[in-house]
């Protein structure tokens, strides 16, 4: 009796290990908030995307309002083509804007959507035009030391 007490308490054990294991392989997934719930596309276009990824969450004043579908590349335009599947309970005017966002320094990115002002709202197949690219830390690393190498030539002189 006292032996399947422990194989009981066992084998408990060893199933919420391995839900706990199932929880981090979905958080590091980014796969947490995995739904199969009705969406409509828009597509953005960006010059840099950086290491934005499927599955990342949009969002619009904070609030998760959608996620990244697919990341494709224009060979026309040479530029990143996402596609965002966005919750059909949030509605957004046509003339909105995209932005690809970090959370944090170093933390995952997202994109960013601003509303604005037209009356017409998106519907699945929409474009959104305005778009910014994500901002790459290498290169504003690299404009800082050139702007303090370009100011120490003219202090020289």
């Amino acid at each position: 009796m006292h032996r399947k007490i422990i194989d009981v308490w066992v084998g408990l054990f060893v199933l919420l290990g391995a839900a706990a294991v199932l929880f981090l392989a979905l958080q590091a997934g980014n796969m947490s908030s995995l739904s199969f719930a009705e969406t409509y596309a828009v597509v953005g276009k960006f010059d840099n995307i950086g290491g934005l990824k499927p599955q990342a969450p949009v969002k619009s004043a904070g609030v998760v309002v959608g996620r990244v579908g697919n990341i494709s590349f224009d060979d026309k335009t040479y530029q990143a083509m996402v596609r965002l599947d966005l919750d059909p309970n949030y509605k957004f005017p046509k003339d909105s804007s995209l932005k690809i966002l970090t959370a944090g320094l170093l933390g995952e990115q997202y994109i960013g959507i601003e509303p604005g002002g037209d009356t017409k709202n998106l519907v699945d197949g929409d474009r959104i035009n305005r778009t910014q690219s994500a901002t790459v830390l290498e290169d504003l690393i690299n404009q800082f030391i050139y702007s303090k190498a370009a100011e120490g030539k003219e202090d020289s002189k």
